[in-house]
């Protein structure tokens, strides 16, 4: 619903952006002014009417002479001269109108914009996520409003939190079962918070003294917490209630079509974020999706139901709930039977990927996975040689470099599955590999297996050290935060496999002979080149030095008194305090 505001002169009126005020003045309550007849009345209605009746291209007609003489600009009273006025002024009476009702995020007109839709009849879930969302919204608002001592605002919107918290409440009890004692009672003390927040806000717009109001803040405060608690546990407990309804019904189910819209709603839920996701974890959603997973008769199910697995793992509970149900065992399986569709591998390696992931701190003591590493790491090289589209390609290698920095004998196993030719053909084919997150995964696992010594004559013998030179210059398209942010880890990773395999002579000197040593220079001297990264800094450093090593012959003396000979630290701060020259 757009936002209602109220014009002295046409009342309360939707804004429009078309829309321009139409002044209606009621004559003689005009300081200093008498009171007009009935004819003058009728004849300023009507010039007011002539006035205003647009003529293509925008301009007006001009005003239908009166009968009689035009008195003198000063003796014409307020109605009368506003008429004659009112073509020119028209525009600029909209625009102060306009300015003095500022349209601003602080009107807050959002909370009402989100509910405008409204969530359909019977949907208790979408009610609690959409009337929670406002909730959650006001309540920081109001925290703004409180620390910049905006007290009008702060009680305008505690009324309003109060009508949006009884609303949730009542159309919640209204489409859902029989409460339980827990959430009434949390209910009751969620709405006398909010009454007793009401209560005192208006308190305090009638306080002037400034330490009575600072510890009257202090109370609101405190209230406004309380408050912000008991939403949370009403809110949690709601949530709660829903989730247990949509686990049942995919346990009870015996039709695949309520089996797999269940399961959808479940996979809408898990993008709300890792509450939810902790939620469905602790309700049996991790055990009742890899239930539809043991279940010939529902493989068309698997891919959702693996998709919605991979969104729950971000979680701890997630992750542990998989572990007890033999999940990783389960993943094998469905990764290794090629009856499976490559849609279900790849969202099996999606699972993979997530539970191995080495940000998660959790993820490393996912012992049950060690057993069956080598079936997985296996059944995900065949996926990558396999892929048939760029997505599936970048979900198997994402697995395989997150398991490389779970445990190092995977390093090893990929070795002896010639997976260093496996992903360096694939670099070639535009349909497996052609975006810098492909790519990212590719240079990931090349840099782990890179600490291996036996690794490098595979890379000489695969042309890697040219795949590697590519890396270094590898450069965003769009220019958006997330694709700059891979290509930087791009060129950082394939500095740092350089400086690993460059322990090898041979791979020295194929890479100075394909003039690595000058991309890395120019790494190091142009900020503009790494997109100012001192990660990418650093490793480009360290690996210029390995090959300065090796060839020292590669370098200019200046190069060489700057980048090289200095301490590692000293060539950093230079070349992060270099500006660019455009001479």
């Amino acid at each position: 619903m757009l936002e209602m505001w109220f014009d002295p002169w046409v009342g309360k009126i939707p804004w429009s952006r078309n829309w321009q005020p139409t002044p209606v003045f009621l004559p003689g309550k005009f300081h200093g002014q008498r009171n007009l007849g009935p004819d003058r009345c009728r004849q300023a209605l009507l010039r007011i009417g002539v006035n205003m009746m647009a003529l293509p291209g925008g301009r007006h007609l001009d005003s239908i002479p009166l009968p009689g003489q035009r008195p003198h600009l000063m003796q014409v009273d307020s109605v009368q001269r506003w008429m004659e006025d009112l073509k020119l002024m028209t525009e600029c009476e909209c625009m102060c109108v306009l300015q003095a009702k500022p349209i601003s995020l602080e009107e807050d007109a959002q909370g009402d914009l989100i509910l405008a839709g409204g969530p359909g009849p019977g949907d208790p879930l979408q009610l609690l996520l959409k009337r929670g969302w406002v909730i959650s919204t006001e309540l920081r608002r109001i925290g703004q409003k409180l620390a910049q001592d905006r007290w009008a605002r702060v009680h305008s919107m505690s009324v309003r939190l109060t009508c949006h918290a009884r609303s949730m409440v009542s159309e919640y009890s209204a489409v859902s079962r029989n409460s339980s004692q827990e959430m009434s009672q949390i209910e009751k003390l969620l709405m006398e918070k909010c009454s007793e927040l009401s209560v005192v806000t208006e308190r305090c717009l009638q306080v002037e003294n400034e330490h009575v109001l600072k510890s009257m803040k202090a109370c609101v405060s405190e209230t406004l917490s309380t408050l912000g608690e008991h939403f949370g546990q009403l809110l949690e407990l709601a949530l709660t209630r829903e989730v247990q309804a949509l686990v049942r019904k995919i346990d009870a189910s015996d039709n695949i079509y309520t089996t797999e819209s269940t399961t959808g709603n479940l996979f809408s839920l898990t993008q709300e974020g890792a509450p939810l996701c902790r939620i469905i974890a602790k309700e049996g959603g991790v055990v009742a999706l890899f239930k539809i997973c043991r279940q010939d008769t529902l493989r068309c199910l698997y891919p959702q139901a693996l998709r919605t697995l991979a969104s729950i793992c971000c979680v701890e509970e997630g992750v542990h709930q998989l572990e007890k149900v033999d999940g990783v065992l389960c993943l094998a399986d469905i990764l290794t039977d090629d009856s499976h569709s490559e849609a279900t591998r790849a969202e099996a390696a999606a699972v993979v990927a997530q539970v191995t992931s080495p940000h998660l701190p959790f993820t490393q003591h996912l012992s049950s996975f060690l057993e069956s590493m080598e079936e997985i790491v296996t059944a995900l090289v065949k996926l990558c040689q396999e892929a048939s589209s760029g997505e599936v390609f970048l979900l198997a290698s994402a697995a395989l470099a997150n398991i490389t920095f779970f445990d190092t004998m995977a390093c090893e196993m990929l070795l002896q599955l010639n997976a260093i030719r496996v992903l360096l053909e694939a670099c070639s084919d535009k349909q497996r590999v052609d975006t810098p997150y492909t790519r990212d995964q590719i240079v990931t696992i090349l840099a782990n297996m890179s600490v291996l010594e036996q690794c490098a004559s595979d890379i000489i013998q695969e042309n890697g050290v040219q795949l590697i030179m590519g890396m270094l210059s590898e450069k965003p398209r769009s220019g958006t935060p997330a694709e700059v942010a891979a290509c930087e880890r791009v060129q950082q990773k394939a500095a740092v496999t350089l400086a690993r395999l460059s322990r090898d002579p041979d791979v020295a000197r194929e890479a100075v002979r394909l003039s690595c040593m000058s991309r890395l220079i120019e790494l190091c001297r142009s900020p503009s080149e790494r997109n100012s990264s001192d990660a990418v800094l650093v490793a480009c450093l360290a690996a210029l030095r390995r090959l300065a090593g090796v060839c020292p012959e590669g370098l200019q003396d200046s190069d060489f008194q700057q980048l090289v000979q200095p301490r590692l630290v000293d060539s950093f701060l230079l070349c992060s305090n270099m500006e660019e020259s455009f001479v």
